[in-house]
């Protein structure tokens, strides 16, 4: 062979091996999420009580979606409801009570709204109960100090309709605009009892002790969810409500001791 060829074959190597190790497409190379979701921040507004149930699953949702941040703000289901009617960004609307649910799905806020848990109130007092209150009308006893939640607020509307039940009257130390600035007055040592949900207890066995008082069972709080109308996430939002609604969803739900839709 003449050293022309020989050459011509060295070049036609060296092409090949260059084409090999050319950059390919940077599209070609990111895999897509779990269930396709583009990267976005989705921003969900809570009810207080769903903290730690709620923290567990925006967690899974970004497990599963990498590229996808799950920020959820809680307060207290009137407020947050009162931000979505003003227009705040959020997607994803959890509320601890249909009431606050319904104006916004009335002025066409938010999608279909579903059930997804329930709750129940419990005494909240300080560890070892030191005043030995047993029974709602513990809580008008003379020299306790008791919180309760706003009456626009759903555990304030719950406490006055489980007080009424049993026949007590009070008048609180104050009123919370949500169920975890009660749990906070009494850990604190500001109060000494007050109203909160059952999974509140749950979720601060060493700040709070909690006594079922008679006829909890008779007042359950029933959770709605839904994707906010208008949503710029509104896959995303939908996937994270779905979560929710998954047997893995209401696994979570049950291990902070929600109660079953």
């Amino acid at each position: 062979m003449s050293r022309l060829p020989q050459a011509l074959v060295v070049l036609a190597v060296l092409a090949l091996a260059l084409t090999g190790c050319a950059p390919s497409n940077a599209a070609d190379t990111v895999e897509p999420t779990a269930t396709g979701l583009e990267p976005q921040t989705l921003s969900v507004y809570a009810a207080a009580s769903l903290t730690g149930a709620f923290d567990e699953m925006a967690a899974l949702l970004e497990r599963e979606n990498p590229a996808v941040d799950v920020q959820v703000s809680y307060d207290g289901s009137s407020t947050l409801a009162t931000q979505i009617a003003a227009g705040a960004p959020a997607d994803v609307f959890a509320s601890a009570d249909q009431k606050n649910m319904q104006p916004l799905a009335d002025d066409a806020l938010v999608g279909p709204a579903t059930l997804f848990a329930g709750n129940t109130l419990r005494i909240a007092v300080a560890p070892g109960n030191p005043l030995r209150i047993e029974n709602l009308a513990d809580l008008a006893r003379a020299g306790v100090i008791t919180v309760l939640c706003a009456a626009q607020v759903p555990c304030g509307a719950a406490s006055a309709a489980l007080l009424s039940n049993a026949g007590v009257t009070l008048s609180p130390a104050s009123e919370e605009q949500n169920v975890t600035a009660v749990v906070t007055k009494i850990a604190s040592g500001e109060a000494d009892a007050g109203l909160v949900y059952a999974t509140d207890v749950a979720a601060n066995p060493d700040r709070i002790d909690g006594v079922t008082p008679a006829g909890a069972s008779e007042v359950v709080g029933h959770y709605p969810i839904a994707v906010v109308a208008g949503s710029a996430h509104a896959e995303a939002a939908q996937a994270f409500v779905d979560l929710v609604l998954s047997p893995a969803g209401q696994a979570v739900l049950a291990a902070h001791g929600f109660l079953a839709p």
